[in-house]
């Protein structure tokens, strides 16, 4: 069981079937205020999303040698981290250390 979604133009390049399973049933509440974001979706169906936050470090030893890695908060709301490279990180976004 699939569903077809109407998506804004911004986002045509998307396929707008769903199956059932990625849905949720929407509870009708006043006080919601949706937000439209400006997201720029690549031919590649790739987004590009800013870091917002380091969050906690950690020192990864394989083979004997030592990797310093970074929790990178991607979004707050979604809480969507990932451990990244430090020196990598430090490189492309120096504002947040």
């Amino acid at each position: 069981m699939a569903y077809e979604i109407a998506l804004p133009p911004q986002l045509a390049n998307l396929h707008p079937v769903f199956h059932v399973s990625q849905l949720r049933k929407y509870v009708f509440d006043s006080s919601h205020v949706l937000e439209a974001e400006d997201v720029q979706v690549r031919k590649d169906l790739r987004v590009m999303v800013q870091p917002v936050a380091i969050q906690d470090r950690q020192v990864k030893e394989q083979k004997g040698r030592a990797t310093s890695l970074v929790k990178v908060i991607w979004d707050w709301r979604t809480s969507d981290s990932t451990w990244e490279l430090e020196e990598d990180m430090r490189s492309s976004y120096p504002h947040l250390f």
